[in-house]
């Protein structure tokens, strides 16, 4: 009798595995993403872009989007360029594809359902709004690798798309965190007066991505579009306030679009702008810092007792961000003179605005988890000490926090501009020399990528901005 008890036990077990886990790996049973991408992670933090390419799994462990999402920014750090773009682009039709679907499906109701017997982890993955724009943003890098400026703009004015909605979604919170603001009597942002965004300080610094807007207003500029450039130049000026590139970039553009009365606020609040003289380039460096934090786990166990005195041992698993001290980088340095950028965007503060938003539906099903898996045991073990003992096991063993996120993020992102006689010049970058030419009345886009005392470094001529 107990042997049988044990096997019922045991097929009912195996059952709910097979049937939550359909096509998806056996990993997210019993460990986090955040534990099967320690390799990738680790090796990216430590500037190792090839073992992190060579460490990527061949096999699903977190479905096409977010699988691809890692593959595609590995390996352009690893300067595959063409294998970089193929997976972000694999990401994205994935992403449409979900987006296209109903917002319930047979599938997805029947994948929950097994989520709730096991973890959040086995349902499919869906992207944060700031994955989305860093998503297109790395496409449009890509395109610029390969002087597709067209391209590049598509991507760009596709992640503008996600950028509005992700401000629209959040319109009120937004304007909550203004008025606080000016209750403590804080100046206003002029970015945020020009650009019409809500002066939110960090709350909207956690929303917008500065890195994405500047780097769209330069595409912009690039084609001529100063519509388009001012736009997301004032966009990225309210989220980075402080940003001498940002500032120069607003105003080199109100000044080309005759956006007189503008150019006389920004000038007013910080300064004429210096202009190119004959003879001279223009240079702006993007510089991406260390890797985004990765979501670790924070377990409980608690102790379930029924009217007859059965006891059950339920696991309670949540995701968070521990407080990490920010790496140190050394200065670059351009002809030999130290360079030192304003920040873009800080990654972390975005992919832990995400989290808190997210918290109130994973508290809710942890609390439907623990009701759904007392009532199997109660179902399949009744007052069977030993099928008691093995969902005690089981319980322990799959309850497992949902850690999935974009993990090969940079931490921060750096701007910086300056003008600089025409000819050559060179970029040191820990250790490492990068020569590259600046033309006459021309701008030049240095990209950097530093990870662990390594970096990837390439230029390429924007035209004259």
């Amino acid at each position: 009798m107990l042997k049988r008890r044990v096997k019922h036990t045991l097929v009912a077990l195996l059952s709910i595995s097979l049937t939550a886990c359909a096509g998806l790996s056996a990993g997210n049973l019993f460990s986090h993403y955040s534990q099967q991408n320690a390799v990738v992670y680790q090796s990216i933090k430590a500037g190792q872009y090839q073992d992190a390419q060579a460490a990527l799994p061949q096999d699903i462990v977190a479905g096409d989007i977010l699988d691809n999402f890692e593959k595609g920014r590995v390996e352009f750090l690893n300067e595959a360029y063409p294998q970089s773009k193929s997976a972000l682009e694999l990401s994205d039709k994935a992403v449409r594809v979900q987006q296209d679907k109903a917002l319930i499906s047979i599938s997805d109701a029947a994948t929950s359902v097994g989520a709730l017997a096991v973890n959040d982890n086995i349902t499919e993955y869906v992207p944060s709004d700031y994955e989305l724009g860093f998503l297109h943003l790395y496409l449009g890098l890509n395109y610029i690798q390969k002087n597709d400026l067209e391209g590049a703009l598509v991507e760009v004015r596709r992640a503008n798309q996600v950028q509005e909605r992700a401000r629209q979604s959040r319109e009120k919170d937004l304007r909550s965190a203004e008025s606080e603001l000016k209750n403590k009597g804080l100046s206003p942002n002029l970015g945020s007066v020009l650009s019409r965004y809500p002066d939110a300080g960090s709350k909207l610094q956690a929303v917008q991505n500065g890195y994405l807007l500047f780097l769209s207003g330069l595409l912009y500029e690039a084609s001529n579009d100063l519509n388009g450039a001012y736009i997301d130049y004032t966009r990225a000026l309210a989220v980075a306030p402080d940003n001498q590139a940002v500032v120069d970039a607003v105003m080199r553009v109100a000044k080309r679009a005759g956006r007189n009365q503008a150019l006389a606020k920004l000038e007013k609040q910080y300064g004429k702008q210096a202009t190119m003289k004959n003879g001279e380039g223009r240079i702006v460096v993007l510089e991406e810092r260390g890797v985004v934090a990765a979501m670790r786990a924070w377990n409980l166990s608690l102790p379930v007792y029924d009217s007859q005195g059965n006891t059950a041992i339920y696991s309670i698993a949540l995701p968070h961000y521990v407080p990490a001290v920010r790496a140190k980088y050394s200065a670059m340095s351009l002809d030999g003179q130290a360079i030192n950028g304003d920040q873009l965007v800080d990654v972390n503060l975005m992919a832990q605005q995400q989290l808190t938003e997210n918290m109130p539906s994973i508290l809710l099903r942890q609390a439907l988890r623990v009701y759904a898996k007392d009532q199997i045991r109660k179902n399949t073990a009744k007052d069977d000490d030993v099928g008691n003992l093995l969902f005690n096991v089981w319980n322990t063993l799959t309850e497992q926090p949902d850690t999935r996120s974009w993990q090969t993020l940079p931490n921060t992102v750096n701007s910086h501009s300056r003008f600089v006689k025409a000819g050559a010049h060179t970029i040191v970058v820990d250790g490492q020399d990068y020569t590259f030419d600046v033309r006459d009345k021309q701008t030049t886009l240095v990209w950097v990528s530093r990870q662990g005392g390594n970096a990837t470094i390439w230029h390429k001529q924007l035209g004259r901005l």
